[in-house]
């Protein structure tokens, strides 16, 4: 098990921590340099500045994405750790040397974490092995002391929160690295923020449907929706132009479980158009996700078409 301990400030873990999320956005103020310490399913531990020089939580890393600070918002919102969007933008703007322009729409970092943890000062821990010199933060693993005694302490502190089944987690790490001599990983639970953003690159950033590009006109859609006890799964999900997402959700588009695009004869017959969407109809979708494990599942292509398409 590796995880990376990141360095934060103590008003974003406080609001964080009364906010209580399922997911957050720990963002970075740039995009210049990307995060790939870690894959989906390690720990991501937060450690406040100094004088609080302790590890006071984390989470399970999920993706990192880059993303307009709009979007972030609108797929995280107080989950980015701030009670507003202007606020979230004030926070980064101090971080960043850039001189921006007062409505400019600039990337940030999104590392998405699921399943966070806060922990009571009570059960706050001391980060070994680190120097003042560290700007960001430090990665660790079971083979070095100090990633040992991070575990050890992690483990202890996870025992009293109960959320999300983390203790379960971490019990059955333990049980089962030693044995089966392998990495062990904990399986991200996705939230609607980190579903939008898995679904968004999943699919390159390109409709599934009309092969449309501009990131500001996608949307995430699920196939069967969250509120029927569809998941926050990429199988579950494609990445559709917002007027065809509309459409898809009204039952007037769908995708057959061959992956095939139908389009309703319901709109000529109730809208006389339809123009810009029957040239879809019959039409393979245009994009996929690279993992095939990722493809829409027909399981719920076929509850769509059931339920959902007129």
């Amino acid at each position: 098990m590796k995880f990376w301990v990141g360095l934060t400030d103590y008003e974003w873990f406080r609001f964080l921590s009364a906010l209580k999320p399922d997911e957050l956005n720990f963002w970075k103020p740039s995009a210049e340099s990307r995060f790939s310490a870690l894959q989906p399913g390690e720990i991501f531990l937060f450690k406040l500045h100094s004088p609080r020089n302790y590890i006071v939580g984390g989470g399970v890393f999920s993706s990192y994405s880059v993303l307009p600070i709009s979007m972030a918002w609108e797929a995280f919102g107080e989950k980015n750790g701030a009670e507003s969007f202007e606020v979230m933008r004030s926070q980064i703007l101090q971080h960043r040397n850039k001189k921006i322009g007062e409505f400019e729409d600039f990337d940030i970092g999104c590392i998405v974490l699921t399943q966070p943890f806060f922990f009571p000062e009570e059960d706050w821990f001391p980060v070994p092995e680190w120097s003042r010199g560290i700007q960001t933060g430090k990665s660790y693993n079971l083979e070095t002391p100090g990633g040992r005694q991070i575990w050890k302490d992690l483990s202890s502190a996870l025992q009293k929160y109960r959320e999300f089944g983390l203790d379960q987690e971490v019990r059955r790490i333990e049980e089962e690295s030693p044995r089966y001599g392998r990495e062990t990983l904990i399986h991200p639970r996705l939230g609607q923020g980190a579903f939008k953003v898995a679904v968004t690159d999943a699919y390159s950033r390109s409709c599934a449907i009309s092969e449309e590009h501009t990131l500001p006109a996608l949307e995430a859609a699920h196939i069967k929706p969250y509120e029927f006890h569809g998941p926050h799964q990429v199988k579950n999900g494609l990445l559709l132009r917002s007027d065809i997402h509309r459409l898809f959700d009204k039952g007037y588009i769908t995708v057959t479980p061959d992956l095939k695009v139908i389009v309703s004869r319901r709109i000529q017959e109730e809208f006389e158009n339809g123009r810009y969407y029957y040239p879809f109809d019959g039409s393979q979708l245009h994009h996929l996700p690279l993992n095939p494990a990722d493809y829409p599942s027909k399981e719920y292509l076929i509850w769509h078409n059931d339920n959902v398409f007129r």
